[in-house]
């Protein structure tokens, strides 16, 4: 599949909880899961290497409207539901246009 639509979000944790954060966005990747849909692409989770509580996640869908739509469903919102209680603040979102890349994972 192609990737159409994509985004790359830096949250951070309160002092301390990155490792809960991580353990949260990844059961994105659990049976029924966001990350399991036949639309997400990619589905990166990253940590900075000079701080543990800061946290990226890159995504890529076959559309933006199929992104949408997955993100609007029960698995997703209850995902993002217990993501407040473990952020020290506002993320930052950049959506973008995958133009060339690759992927070996």
């Amino acid at each position: 599949m192609i990737v159409n639509y994509g985004f790359q979000a830096t949250v951070t944790a309160r002092p301390g909880m990155g490792d809960r954060l991580v353990d949260l966005l990844s059961t994105a990747l659990n049976d029924g899961g966001p990350g399991t849909s036949e639309h997400c692409v990619v589905y990166l989770i990253c940590r900075s290497a000079s701080d543990p509580d800061v946290v990226h996640v890159t995504e890529g869908w076959t559309s933006e409207e199929d992104h949408h739509r997955v993100f609007a469903g029960e698995a997703a919102q209850a995902i993002a539901a217990r993501l407040e209680g473990l952020l020290a603040g506002e993320s930052a979102y950049t959506d973008y246009v995958p133009v060339l890349g690759k992927t070996d994972f």
